[in-house]
């Protein structure tokens, strides 16, 4: 390993680490009001069952991970230097706790809540996780392209 290298289990710390730096309690607000707004709606078109909180379960996690995962790439004030550098230079890795953490709490969401199995509710939380990804990985290569050139 050459000097600067980091290696597999430090590369998996750095993206924890870097995904600690987002605006967590505007993720928190911004999931928070957008679940109850669904639930709200759901409230009005579905029957009433413990079902029903599952969708909006799932909405509040996807946002709130959504903006604290592209809030934390975006933000420059906050975080040790050095991790701002490793999550701007490996932008797809420091996007996937984020979306690992999505897919294991919406799957639960849905196992629990829902009426999905297993099976079904991994099905149904790979789509929200996977655009998380997308979404958090682009933004950042996006910011990092802007940055070199």
């Amino acid at each position: 390993m050459a000097h600067g290298e980091m290696s597999r289990r430090e590369n998996r710390q750095a993206a924890v680490a870097a995904a600690t730096t987002g605006p967590w309690r505007t993720a928190a607000g911004v999931g928070a009001v957008v679940g109850a707004t669904s639930l709200a709606i759901d409230a009005v078109v579905e029957d009433w069952s413990l079902s029903m909180l599952a969708g909006p379960a799932g909405w509040a996690l996807f946002f709130f991970f959504l903006v604290g995962t592209v809030g934390g790439s975006l933000r420059r004030d906050t975080g040790d230097r050095r991790l701002r550098r490793w999550a701007a230079e490996h932008p797809w890795q420091s996007a996937l706790p984020a979306a690992g953490a999505l897919l294991v709490l919406n799957m639960l969401a849905q196992t629990v809540l829902g009426d999905a199995g297993l099976f079904g509710a991994f099905f149904l939380s790979l789509l929200p996780a996977g655009i998380l990804l997308a979404v958090a990985g682009v933004v950042g290569s996006v910011k990092q392209a802007r940055r070199k050139g």
